[in-house]
C-alpha cells in the first residue's frame, strides 16, 4: 500500500531528469545501502524534489551492500518506477567503502555526489554544493557542523579523529566523516580506495591537484533503522591513516622508510655493542651475564631485515610503475609539445 501511495503521489507527477540515452548525465548521485528499508522511500521522494530544482540532467545509483532486510526489494521496485535509477546490489556485505568504490565506478556524470541512504543528509543540500563547486573548485566537502548524533561515541572521537586526519592528510577540514560531498568526474579518476578509506577521498583527490574546500550542510536525528557506525570503528580509521601517511610520504620511495629503520637499528647495535665492550674493558662486569650481547645481534638482524624488505619494496614500486607505464607525477599542462619524440643523439 506504501509502495502504490508513492507511485501515485510522487513518481506519477515527477518531470523526469534522466539524461538522454547515449549521453552523461550533468550529476550522478551515488548511494551505500545497508538495511534501510524503512528510509528508502521517504528518502528518494526527497531526493526527486532536490534534483528537480537543479535543473540538470541526474542519475541515481543505489549501491545494495549485501541487505538482509526488504531494501533490494524497495530498490527494485523504485528501479521499475524511476527510469533516472540504477541499483548496484552486492551478494553480500562489503563495508561502505566498496560501496562508495562501486558508485564511483558506476557512475558516469560529470558531477559525483555521495551521500548516506539514512535519512541523515539532506538531499536539499546538494544544489548548494553544485553552487559552492561552480566557484572553481574540485571537491566539496560537507560540514554537520550541527551534527545531530551522540556526544560521547560519536561526535568527540570525530572531532579528534578530524583533527588528527587533517594534520596527517594535509587537507585541513572539520568532518572527514561526512558522506555528502560534491567531486568533479577527474579528481576520481585515479582514486583506488581499500579498507576503510573512503573518509580520505579529499586527501587522494588533492594528491591530484585538486582544489578542495568545505561547507556546512544539514545533519538531521536517525529516525528508522539503526545506526551501523560504532566505537570500533576508530581504529580502523588509526591504521588507515598509517596507510595514507606512508603512501603520501613514501609510496615511491619506500627505502627510506625500511632503509631509515635499518640504519637506526644498526646504530643501536653499535651502541649495544660499544657498551658490552666498556664492560670487558673497565673490568666492571662480565657483559655475558648482561643481555647486550643479544640485543646486539638482535638489532644487527633487524637491520638488515629492514634494509633487504627497503630493497624489495623499491623493486615492486619499479616493477608497478614500468609495468604499466604509469609515471610518479601528474602534469596539468603542457606547452609547445612536439607532435613525435625527437631522436636521441648518437654517443660520440
Amino acid at each position: 500500500m506504501q509502495m502504490k501511495t508513492y507511485e501515485e503521489e510522487t513518481l506519477a507527477s515527477t518531470e523526469q531528469t534522466a539524461a538522454i540515452p547515449g549521453e552523461r548525465p550533468e550529476v550522478s548521485v551515488f548511494l551505500p545501502v545497508y538495511n534501510e528499508e524503512p528510509n528508502l522511500l521517504p528518502l528518494h521522494a526527497k531526493l526527486d524534489q532536490a534534483l528537480k530544482a537543479l535543473g540538470r540532467t541526474a542519475e541515481i545509483i543505489y549501491v545494495d551492500d549485501g541487505s538482509t532486510d526488504g531494501s533490494l526489494k524497495v530498490l527494485r521496485e523504485l528501479a521499475r518506477l524511476d527510469g533516472r535509477i540504477r541499483v548496484v546490489a552486492f551478494k553480500r556485505n562489503y563495508g561502505q567503502t566498496a560501496a562508495m568504490a562501486a558508485g564511483i565506478d558506476a557512475a558516469e556524470g560529470e558531477v559525483l555526489i555521495p551521500m548516506d541512504a539514512d535519512l541523515q543528509n539532506d538531499p536539499a543540500d546538494i544544489v548548494r554544493l553544485l553552487e559552492k563547486l561552480d566557484e572553481g573548485y574540485d571537491v566539496v566537502s560537507g560540514w554537520r557542523k550541527n551534527r545531530q548524533d551522540k556526544i560521547i561515541t560519536r561526535k568527540i572521537p570525530s572531532m579528534l579523529a578530524n583533527r588528527l586526519i587533517s594534520w596527517i592528510g594535509g587537507v585541513p577540514l572539520h568532518d572527514y566523516g561526512c558522506s555528502l560531498k560534491a567531486y568533479r568526474r577527474e579528481s576520481l579518476e585515479d582514486v583506488k580506495l581499500y579498507g576503510e578509506m573512503h573518509r580520505f577521498i579529499p586527501i587522494y583527490a588533492s594528491w591530484q591537484g585538486a582544489r578542495v574546500t568545505e561547507m556546512v550542510v544539514n545533519h538531521r536525528a536517525r529516525r528508522a533503522g539503526r545506526s551501523k557506525y560504532g566505537f570500533s570503528r576508530t581504529f580502523k580509521v588509526l591504521l588507515d591513516l598509517m596507510v595514507v601517511k606512508f603512501l603520501a610520504s613514501f609510496a615511491t620511495k619506500p627505502i627510506y622508510v625500511f632503509g631509515g629503520f635499518g640504519l637506526l637499528s644498526f646504530a643501536c647495535a653499535i651502541g649495544t655493542f660499544l657498551w658490552a665492550l666498556y664492560y670487558k674493558l673497565a673490568g666492571l662486569k662480565d657483559f655475558v651475564e648482561t643481555p647486550l650481547p643479544l640485543v646486539t645481534v638482535m638489532l644487527t638482524l633487524v637491520g638488515a631485515l629492514s634494509l633487504m624488505m627497503g630493497l624489495l619494496a623499491e623493486l615492486v614500486i619499479r616493477t608497478y610503475y614500468e609495468s604499466q607505464d604509469k609515471r610518479p607525477y601528474l602534469i596539468a599542462e603542457e606547452l609547445n609539445r612536439p607532435e613525435k619524440p625527437l631522436p636521441r643523439a648518437v654517443g660520440h
